[in-house]
């Protein structure tokens, strides 16, 4: 599947949950679910441009989500509105849960970035998964996050994630 071939066949609620609470929700067309990875397409849903500093996610860029049901991470393919490739941004997560219409994902912290280029993969967010104390409440969950950002950076730093999202 190309990254602009295949058309929503219906729409999906994803729902960022962050601390307990629910950071953003944003309407996704549901490209696939087999029953283990839930592939979404949307457009940005911040609000104006948002500028990170190695990367800008602005108004008309589209996101091709992969979550999965037993990985610790979400996988975001960010493209510009003409097409063009910006690169991937990763999300530590727990294991996304779809009830229905509403795909639910906690955002456990930590980021990667892994540019078109794959140049300048980053890790991002270290500091605020430090910070969030999950080591101390749930030392597991802090392990399997920190193994899937691990996983993440490898696979970004080799190649890409051609294989994984195939």
């Amino acid at each position: 599947m190309s990254a602009n071939s295949a058309e929503p066949t219906a729409g999906l609620t994803v729902s960022l949950v962050k601390g307990g609470r629910t950071k953003i929700r944003y309407p996704a067309g549901l490209l696939t679910d087999d029953g283990t990875r839930v592939v979404v397409r949307a457009p940005w849903a911040g609000e104006g441009s948002r500028d990170f500093g190695f990367v800008r996610f602005e108004p008309g860029d589209v996101f091709t989500e992969y979550y999965w049901r037993d990985r610790w991470y979400a996988v975001k393919e960010v493209r510009t509105a003409d097409g063009r490739i910006k690169g991937w941004y990763c999300d530590i997560t727990r294991p996304a849960v779809r009830t229905g219409a509403e795909l639910v994902v906690e955002d456990l912290d930590l980021d990667l970035w892994r540019p078109a280029d794959g140049g300048d993969v980053r890790r991002l967010d270290e500091d605020e998964f430090a910070a969030s104390g999950l080591a101390e409440r749930d030392p597991e969950a802090a392990a399997a996050a920190v193994a899937a950002l691990d996983e993440l950076e490898r696979l970004a730093r080799s190649g890409g994630f051609g294989e994984l999202l195939a």
